[in-house]
Order: C-alpha cells, then structure tokens, then sequence
C-alpha cells in the first residue's frame, strides 16, 4: 500500500468517525451539544478545546459556548460535506475577508492540512480568491498559507 494510499484511507476514516461524533449531536441537550462540539473541535483543529473557550472566557463566554453547539456540533453535524470541502470553503471564506480573519484563516489553514487538503490546493484556493476580493486579500492569505506551513515544518 501506498503512503498516498494510506493516507487516503485515513482521512476517510477520520471524517466518518467526526461525522459520527457530529450526528449524534443533533439529539443531544445543550450540555451534551457543548460536549460533542468540544470533540469535534478538538478532532478537526488538533487543538484542545478548552484553550478556545479559555480566550474567551472574560469577553465572551457564551460566544464560546455557541461556536462549540453551533458551529461544531450541529453545522459540522451535516453529512452533505465532507470535512475537505468544508474546510476548503471555510479557507476561501476567510481569506475574502482579509486580515481581520487572518487568526481563524491560520486555524481553518491547520484544520485543512489536517483533513486531507494539500498545500497546493490551499495555494489554489487562495489565488482564487483573488478574483474576487481582491489582490491584497490574496496576497494576505497566501502569506498566512505560508506561516502555517512553516510552523507545521518547524514546531516551537
């Protein structure tokens, strides 16, 4: 077996079981919705939850709380995308947005190695972006690209 292979059979696995982990979501309680939205979280960004909601707690708690049951639980709980097409349009809509999106650009950017997309694709995708909004948005998310690469090559 290939490593491309392999590696393809991974992130297969992956997504079904962080689909698994969403679906089940959707019955849940709020509590159980926070719950499974801190798996899902943790599953698709490789970072721990609690330091999400740890940034902010003193602003905004119950922020926190939502993007965990919304966002993670019950929008990634839709089996219609996979988690590469999801994070590719979450990329794209970060970068149209500029710098003022650049911190969760960098966070999709990780979750998208993370799931399967290539550093060429995410290139692609930020050239295209181009088109629409703009050279200066694409310029920025290409140099955003960039820092996370390296920070994946070189892990402080």
């Amino acid at each position: 077996m290939t490593d491309r292979q392999l590696s393809s059979i991974l992130r297969t696995t992956s997504n079904r079981i962080i689909t698994e982990i969403i679906m089940e979501a959707k019955s849940l309680t709020t509590s159980d919705r926070l719950v499974a939205g801190k798996t899902a979280f943790e599953e698709i960004t490789g970072l721990p939850a609690s330091a999400f909601l740890d940034g902010l707690a003193d602003l905004a708690p119950n922020f926190g709380r939502f993007v965990m049951e919304w966002e993670f639980a019950d929008v990634y709980g839709s089996s219609s995308l996979d988690l590469k097409t999801r994070e590719t349009i979450m990329i794209a809509a970060c970068a149209a947005l500029g710098a003022t999106a650049a911190p969760i650009l960098k966070l999709r950017i990780g979750s998208a190695l993370r799931a399967g997309v290539s550093r060429e694709e995410i290139i692609d995708i930020c050239v295209q972006v181009g088109i629409a909004a703009g050279l200066p948005a694409a310029l920025a998310a290409i140099q955003t690209a960039g820092s996370v690469f390296a920070s994946v090559e070189n892990p402080s």
